[in-house]
């Protein structure tokens, strides 16, 4: 089979070129996030701050190691993007909150989001977003099966 018809070779190079585009955007340029920290932790806090979010929530939304998420957590709070608070029924369970910061932070990617889905989207029908989109799943799901 030849690269141009390889499923997960294009895949490869489309990725490449959003994360190329993440890279040199407005955004990222502008708030420097360490490495292991990234907008997807950001905006998880986010889309749960009405909750009380602790490590292992976000261990398992990420599926990452104890230690792992310990260290992105660190760098995040070192950072000033989030507080660790300490909840009144057990005093070692920490409460993982965005700063204001972050929430600024968070809006200023959405946008660039936002701007990026615009231009990916353009010259195709909604009809063939949902076809690509349903196509993408569907790989992903013969994925994780085999990975089972």
């Amino acid at each position: 089979m030849q690269r141009e018809n390889n499923i997960g070779f294009n895949i490869r190079r489309l990725s490449n070129y959003i994360k190329r585009d993440i890279e040199k955007s407005s955004v990222s340029q502008k708030i420097d996030l360490p490495k292991g920290v990234n907008g997807w932790a950001i905006g998880y806090f986010y889309e749960n701050r009405e909750k009380q979010i602790f490590q292992r929530d976000f261990e398992n939304r990420f599926s990452i190691r104890r230690s792992t998420a310990s260290n992105i957590l660190k760098t995040m709070e070192q950072n000033g993007f989030i507080k660790r608070v300490s909840v009144e029924n057990d005093a070692r369970l920490k409460r993982i909150i965005l700063t204001d910061k972050a929430v600024k932070i968070h809006q200023d990617i959405m946008n660039d989001i936002t701007n990026r889905e615009e231009r990916m989207r353009k010259g195709f029908s909604d009809n063939e977003i949902d076809a690509f989109l349903s196509m993408i799943n569907r790989f992903i799901t013969n994925l994780e099966e085999q990975d089972d």
